[in-house]
């Protein structure tokens, strides 16, 4: 087929990532969280002398709340953000359907300033405004910043969250599982886990792994320490 003909279609030279599926913030918050959280108490249990079964049980008690909670606020928030989301698009669609002139004109507008000449703007608009379901579209994507087929799941989002979570929240438990009675083991397991877990990250944010990972195991080293710290000077107070 020739070059500009009726039938070509435009080379795409490049192709986004994923921004707007409901699944990638509370898998990554999740895992992150689990991991950080759970090592944090595991540590800070330890640092109260306490024995293998108390640390055990602390760390599947934190791992099991971590997840229910985690999954159900993840539920309730990306439910409440999408409800939102709808209600405003219904009464865009009620727009649509009651004033379409207004808001054909409204579309040419933003378009003029966004540097479309107004003659073209008008044209444009025109176009698109011939099929609603289009023109819905458009316009909640211009005023609201979203696109009606594609809102974010509440269901995904907990589901991501509650087993991100417990596996991250597993890794710091998983050597006491396995028979270990002191904290080092559980320690060098989470601190390879956070720095591997940060340098995951940087293949969907791009940032250098080095970066990522040193930041995520700084956060949670800190965390860890201080908990520990905090449970020996209180373990023996308790």
């Amino acid at each position: 087929m020739s070059e500009g003909g009726s039938g070509a279609r435009a080379e795409v030279h490049h192709a986004h990532r994923d921004v707007n599926g409901g699944w990638l913030r509370p898998s990554v918050f999740g895992a992150m969280d689990g991991l950080v959280s759970n090592f944090a108490l595991i540590a800070g249990v330890a640092g109260g002398t306490a024995g293998t079964g108390v640390i055990v049980l602390a760390g599947m008690a934190g791992l099991a709340a971590g997840a229910f909670s985690m999954a159900g606020g993840e539920y309730v928030s990306v439910a409440s953000q999408r409800e939102l989301a709808l209600a405003e698009i219904a009464v865009e669609r009620r727009e649509l359907e009651r004033h379409p002139e207004a808001e054909q004109e409204e579309l040419a507008r933003l378009y003029e300033s966004r540097g479309v000449e107004a003659e073209v703007a008008a044209e444009v608009a025109r176009q698109i405004s011939r099929d609603p379901d289009k023109a819905l579209e458009v316009h909640a994507r211009a005023e609201l910043g979203v696109t009606p087929d594609d809102l974010p799941s509440p269901r995904t989002a907990a589901v991501s969250s509650f087993l991100s979570f417990a596996l991250g929240a597993l890794l710091p438990l998983l050597p006491y599982l396995l028979g270990a009675t002191g904290l080092l083991s559980s320690a060098v397991l989470s601190c390879l886990a956070l720095f591997g877990a940060g340098a995951l990250v940087s293949r969907v944010t791009a940032r250098s792994w080095w970066y990522s990972g040193l930041r995520q195991l700084t956060v949670g080293a800190v965390a860890a320490g201080l908990t520990f710290g905090l449970g020996n000077l209180l373990g023996g107070n308790v």
